[in-house]
């Protein structure tokens, strides 16, 4: 079977009109090109960068006494329960409890999350106590809280290591 005169008049106007069409949707851009070159941060790498920041904003938040500063970096869902007992006597932002120093010890992916561990120091009168606490950091649409937080046991670093970060 030989195509006819009109297949490859169609054929051929289909092939010199191609490169057009790509150009328009945006294929072979060098804007695009570009773009790809140089990529965002990795997926992995923003979630433990945002997550430390969020647990650090708030371990901050604690030691300065600023509940609206702490309240800030929880979801939505924490806002309620949070402001029911942060303040209460055995609250992150009780009157009694000073934070001297809070330090962020490990940062890792967990099932729900990332998992921010830390050890906090809180000082009643002349007593002074190091607790761990894990924190739980999750994405709510385009931005980064904290979704819980929990009592945790101390945990060797990554292989990579994460270096303490103090609390200001």
């Amino acid at each position: 079977m030989r195509p006819t005169h009109r297949r490859l008049a169609a054929t051929a106007a289909g092939l010199v009109l191609l490169p057009v069409a790509l150009v328009g949707c945006g294929i072979g851009d060098k804007d695009e090109e570009k773009s790809a070159a140089k990529p965002a941060r990795a997926p992995a790498e923003e979630a433990a960068t945002r997550s430390r920041e969020r647990v650090q904003a708030y371990l901050d938040a604690m030691a300065a006494k600023d509940v609206a500063a702490g309240r800030s970096q929880l979801c939505a869902l924490l806002h309620d329960g949070f402001d029911l007992g942060a303040t209460g006597p055995n609250g992150d932002f009780a009157d009694h409890f000073q934070v001297p120093e809070a330090a962020i010890t490990d940062v890792r992916s967990g099932p729900l999350g990332q998992e921010v561990r830390v050890s906090v120091s809180v000082a009643v009168g002349k007593r002074t106590v190091t607790r761990p606490l894990v924190f739980t950091v999750t994405r709510d649409g385009s931005d980064w809280c904290i979704a819980a937080e929990a009592p945790g046991a101390p945990v060797a670093p990554t292989p990579t290591g994460v270096a303490p970060t103090p609390a200001s």
